[in-house]
């Protein structure tokens, strides 16, 4: 079967899912939509339309929707109010309200609903959550991560804690199998922008791991990077490069008495793991392919999108108010 695919949404993000559904086994990309045309030339000869209601005219069986963040409720609920399965672009609504409303619209109508985010799929954080499943790394204790760079230009409508941290948040959920309990924050606004362009994160997941999340827009030095500490040593997810190194705790006996007095670990064996590397937004693709035609697949389903965006307005209100906020109850599917 040949699934009939529609695109909407054609800036930054848009013009890569082009690229991706229009080479994707088992799909025919039949239309893109965005108000403003085709203005990178992604359509390659298909249809260019300017709305959701045009596309699903069109006779889709689903859609990724690559819209601005403002604009995903709309265009979410039209989907689903048709009977299309849909991919939302993360984050995947602006507040809560409008997460579950679009979650509940897909799930009371047994669509496939899904949230695009793409660093699940990174081959460095899909095998260090193997490996953590496996119990290569004994008991978790901590997840940090670290994600800066420049300012995109491209992005208007929400700060850096709902544009980049929501990657963090849900990859720590996901990785290690367990939903954050608590969040606090701090945030700043340095370039004069109406949201927050710098955030530092202190969390906590159910089973106890602490977590600890520095994004920013303000820095020249990109960076995209998880450090995963547990009770035999350390995995290091260099998601730029999509590489995953594993820092062994010692287990050779010190004989330097000054450091031998030291209680804690030693450094041990260094080992880069040699892994495959798929373009992470393809399997994402691919994934979500296989699910609408009932396959068993890896996908982020809405609910675990919601949860995220939960976590997500929990730190921007820790920030405001200068407490710790719980955020109970929001599970990992």
């Amino acid at each position: 079967m040949t699934l009939r695919a529609g695109l909407l949404g054609l800036g930054m993000m848009g013009r890569h899912h082009a690229r991706v559904l229009g080479s994707l086994d088992g799909v025919e990309l039949v239309a893109v939509a965005d108000p403003a045309g085709d203005a990178h030339g992604v359509a390659g000869g298909r249809p260019v339309v300017s709305s959701v209601d045009e596309l699903i005219k069109l006779g889709i069986d689903y859609c990724m929707v690559a819209v601005p963040t403002a604009y995903h409720e709309a265009a979410g609920l039209a989907l689903a109010e048709a009977g299309v399965h849909a991919m939302v672009e993360k984050p995947l609504a602006p507040d809560v309200a409008s997460a579950t409303r679009l979650a509940e619209a897909f799930e009371s109508r047994g669509l496939v609903g899904a949230v695009g985010h793409i660093e699940r799929y990174n081959p460095a954080l899909q095998e260090a959550r193997r490996r953590l499943a496996a119990g290569d790394l004994g008991a978790v204790y901590q997840i940090a991560t670290r994600r800066q760079g420049p300012f995109p230009a491209r992005i208007a409508d929400v700060g850096v804690v709902k544009d980049l941290a929501t990657h963090d948040i849900d990859l720590t959920a996901w990785v290690a199998g367990q939903p954050f309990v608590s969040v606090s924050a701090q945030v700043a606004h340095r370039s004069g922008r109406e949201h927050e362009d710098l955030v530092a994160i202190v969390g906590q997941l159910a089973d106890g791991t602490v977590t600890s999340h520095l994004v920013n827009w303000l820095s020249p030095l990109k960076e995209r990077v998880t450090i995963i500490t547990g009770e035999r040593g350390a995995f290091v997810a260099d998601t730029l490069t999509a590489d995953l190194t594993f820092y062994a705790n010692g287990t050779v006996a010190t004989e330097w008495d000054a450091i031998a007095e030291f209680r804690g670990v030693s450094e041990g064996d260094v080992i880069r793991y040699a892994i495959a590397k798929p373009e992470p937004l393809r399997t994402e693709h691919e994934q979500f392919r296989d699910a609408v035609l009932g396959k068993a697949a890896d996908i982020v389903t809405m609910r675990q999108g919601l949860a995220t965006v939960a976590v997500a307005e929990a730190a921007i209100r820790s920030a405001a108010e200068g407490i710790t906020i719980s955020v109970s109850g929001l599970g990992v599917d």
